[in-house]
């Protein structure tokens, strides 16, 4: 039978830190952002149910990969305040970002190899590259990182490219 989260022996600031591995000032501003909550006992002194310990390894997790930390936020609200989260629940909001994910490996694979072609042209410069930005043609749509962007054309090779050997 599950147990309920406020009836378990709670942990200290420095025991939370200690078994999380974090420092904390890093609880303390996962505590300010909403992302772990604690209560306090008769001294006024935190006290984090040991469930937190599952919340900040997602969070780890999470922050890994690249999710913010306002949707991390989210996803952990949707919990259940009144138990313990069950591998279910984990599972639920591990797989509502695997299209997120998806799209991350998907453009990060695209970095990968733009960066190995443009390392294997050599002029590794956007304004002159030939097999990238040929004449510049993204400068005219600003600064920022063009080719990361989602749904951008690969350019063809051209013609004396070190590539196209």
């Amino acid at each position: 039978m599950p147990t309920d989260s406020c009836t378990e022996p709670t942990l200290t600031v420095g025991q939370l830190a200690d078994r999380s591995g974090l420092a904390v000032s890093a609880l303390h501003f996962y505590e300010r952002r909403g992302l772990i909550r604690s209560t306090r006992d008769p001294g006024n002194r935190r006290r984090y149910t040991r469930d937190v310990l599952r919340r900040l390894a997602f969070i780890r997790a999470s922050q890994r990969v690249g999710i913010p930390l306002a949707a991390i936020r989210t996803a952990l609200d949707a919990l259940p305040k009144r138990r313990t989260p069950r591998e279910a629940d984990w599972y639920r909001l591990s797989t509502a970002w695997r299209a997120r994910l998806d799209d991350q490996i998907d453009q990060l694979t695209r970095l990968r190899e733009d960066l190995t072609n443009c390392i294997g042209c050599g002029c590794l410069s956007f304004a002159r590259c030939q097999l990238v930005n040929t004449g510049d043609a993204m400068g005219v749509e600003g600064p920022g990182a063009r080719r990361l962007q989602p749904g951008t054309p690969r350019p063809e090779p051209f013609e004396g490219c070190p590539l196209n050997v």
